[in-house]
Parts: structure tokens; C-alpha cells; sequence
């Protein structure tokens, strides 16, 4: 395999939750409208359209390299949000549901961060090692 395959293949893992939780929320979107109620956020059917389009749009964007930093961006700054919403585990009472959210919410932060990594590699604000 070459270098641009598996750079892609690394952007579809990437890229992997967002289009099956895009595509799960398209196929049962009653489920992810309770999903957002659920998390207290409002307007539940109107959230759940643009997280679809947000998963979706945003993962093509990336996969195709067309405004591969603004999907990125996107999904860095979904993500984070997300976190926030669903995972503050610093509210939870200490045990392993604290425990699993904890390990959850850290491991998004990574996600965010490998998303605005994407994004700087895409404009070309990476510096290249000599």
C-alpha cells in the first residue's frame, strides 16, 4: 500500500464514528432525537438534522479532500462540544460509570486534537522537520 492510501485509510478511522452515528441518526431518526432530549438540548429534530449533516457533510469533506480543513475544524469543534454535553464525568459519582466516562472524554479530546491536526496539515501550517 502507498503512502495516499494509507493516509486515507487513516482519515476513514478518523472519520469512522462520525459517519456511523450520521448514518445511524439518518436511519433511526427518532432515536437520535431522543438521543439530543435526552442531553437537555433544544429543538431535538432540528439538532439531530444538522448533526446528521454536520457527521455526514464533514466526513465527506475530509475523505474527498475537497475543504479537507473545514471538515476537520467541523468535527474537531463537534467533538469538543459533544464532550461537554455528553460525557462530564466530573459530575458522576466516583465508580466505574465515572471511570468509563472519564476515559470517554479524554479520549475525544484526542479525536479534537487529530481533527485540528488534519486541518493545519491541510493548509500547510505544519512546519517539515529538516
Amino acid at each position: 500500500m502507498g503512502p495516499r492510501l494509507l493516509a486515507w485509510l487513516g482519515l476513514l478511522g478518523l472519520c469512522a464514528a462520525y459517519l456511523q452515528g450520521g448514518l445511524n441518526k439518518l436511519l433511526d431518526f427518532g432515536g437520535g432525537i431522543a438521543e439530543a432530549a435526552h442531553f437537555g438540548l433544544p429543538f431535538p429534530a432540528l439538532v439531530t438534522a444538522g448533526t446528521i449533516l454536520l457527521e455526514l457533510g464533514a466526513s465527506a469533506l475530509i475523505l474527498t479532500g475537497r475543504l479537507r480543513w473545514l471538515g476537520a475544524l467541523a468535527l474537531g469543534g463537534f467533538t469538543l462540544a459533544a464532550t461537554f454535553i455528553a460525557l462530564r464525568y466530573w459530575e458522576m459519582p466516583p465508580g466505574q460509570p465515572r471511570f468509563m466516562a472519564a476515559n470517554a472524554f479524554y479520549e475525544h479530546l484526542g479525536l479534537a486534537g487529530a481533527f485540528l491536526l488534519v486541518a493545519l496539515h491541510d493548509r500547510g501550517l505544519l512546519a517539515r522537520r529538516s
